[in-house]
């Protein structure tokens, strides 16, 4: 018997390298596995040469895919309705990649008056910069929005419901305008999820989501997708996703991969829990609007009813204008059980205050609060608003 002395030492680095021992295949379990990788290994020469980074019939670099990016972008592609999906490193990434891939210098993108905050800085900053235009339309106004399509209109984004404010649009009418002109339709679908409505029988041709919210779940990672059915506009959108060298970290990956399974669960939980809290607040005399799709008193319910069965656990309140920035800021801080916070779906209930004047240029209305459903009682999150009010 050999013992530890008798061992080549120069070689025993190599053999740790090369080490023979294949495990065996077949293994099956209920969690995909995780692959991390930058070098992928080739048997030989013509199998390099052979390999398309396009296509999802081998791997060529881990930037490009591995057998765990694969499988959640396939996953994403079946919740949305879509064909191909690209992950990125956040919702905003995803906007980005978008908007980079389809626009050029004296081309012009149309952007909701509800639109996330960020992607509306995109365009005023770095996209002015470059030469694209971008003008702002009113998502409830689909003649107004019409009319807004010129000759130099490439892109036009929805959200559905829209950022802050909760406004739902007429998705059919919008899309329908940009289908009668030849402008590419891209929706930030974080809010429905895949979960609420199907984008692509909407019929945009591209659905962003950031997977950061409640795809992930855990308020715990940063990631976005973009889904597409059209095979055309998918390598054109992965051209680009290359030559930026997004990527995505597989651990990463992997936590949205187990999250996955839950979705519908927590999606229809938090939507139950932030319908009762919203019709409790519809009640209060503090408050002149309460935003949420799913009430029929919030702007744009009827387009909501016409394609959505669920609604995200997410709605905002607009206090009497009685009450200023410093009143509505103490409410806030007196939560106890919604902590303070931005992003949502994840398990801990936020409140953030916004200013509607600021926000949409709306003077003389009162400030707003939005609130993201988490998975404590209710009842509890009910008791805590009503004490929080006394700050007021």
């Amino acid at each position: 018997m050999s013992g530890p002395d008798d061992r080549d030492e120069d070689r025993l680095t190599t053999g740790l390298i090369h080490h023979p021992y294949e495990p065996p295949a077949g293994f099956g379990a209920v969690a995909p596995g995780v692959f991390k990788a930058s070098t992928v290994i080739f048997k030989d020469v013509a199998a390099l040469r052979a390999r398309n980074w396009r296509e999802k019939t081998g791997y060529t670099y881990g930037l490009h895919g591995t057998p765990t990016t694969f499988t959640l972008e396939e996953r994403i592609a079946t919740l949305e309705g879509g064909v191909q999906t690209l992950l990125v490193p956040s919702g905003l990434a995803g906007i980005a990649l978008v908007n980079l891939s389809l626009l050029k210098s004296g081309d012009e993108v149309l952007l909701p008056s509800n639109a996330y905050w960020p992607s509306a800085e995109l365009a005023r900053q770095e996209l002015a910069r470059w030469g694209i235009a971008h003008r702002v339309y009113d998502p409830m106004d689909v003649a107004a929005f019409a009319a807004q399509i010129g000759p130099r209109t490439r892109l036009a984004w929805v959200e559905a419901a829209g950022s802050i404010t909760m406004e739902f649009p007429d998705l059919a009418g919008l899309v329908g305008a940009c289908r009668a002109r030849g402008v590419t339709v891209a929706l930030d679908n974080t809010w429905g999820a895949g979960i609420a409505f199907a984008p692509f029988e909407q019929g945009v041709d591209i659905s962003m989501q950031a997977l950061t919210k409640y795809p992930s779940g855990g308020a715990d990672l940063l990631m976005g997708s973009v889904t597409t059915r059209d095979e055309a506009l998918h390598q054109q959108l992965k051209a680009t996703h290359m030559r930026l060298g997004v990527g995505v970290g597989a651990n990463d990956v992997e936590f949205v991969l187990r999250s996955l399974p839950t979705l519908a669960l927590r999606y229809a939980a938090q939507d139950a829990a932030g319908r009762h809290l919203a019709a409790w607040w519809q009640g209060r005399r503090e408050v002149v609007q309460v935003f949420h799709p799913a009430l029929e008193a919030s702007p744009g319910h009827a387009h909501w009813a016409d394609c959505c069965s669920a609604a995200a656990g997410l709605f905002s309140v607009e206090f009497d204008p009685r009450y200023g920035q410093a009143q509505v800021d103490a409410f806030v801080d007196a939560l106890r059980r919604f902590r303070i916070g931005h992003s949502w779906a994840g398990p801990v209930s936020l409140a953030a205050p916004y200013d509607l004047a600021t926000l949409r240029g709306q003077a003389g209305r009162g400030k707003l609060v939005r609130f993201s459903l988490g998975f404590e009682n209710v009842d509890d999150l009910i008791a805590d608003c009503e004490q929080a009010l006394g700050a007021l």
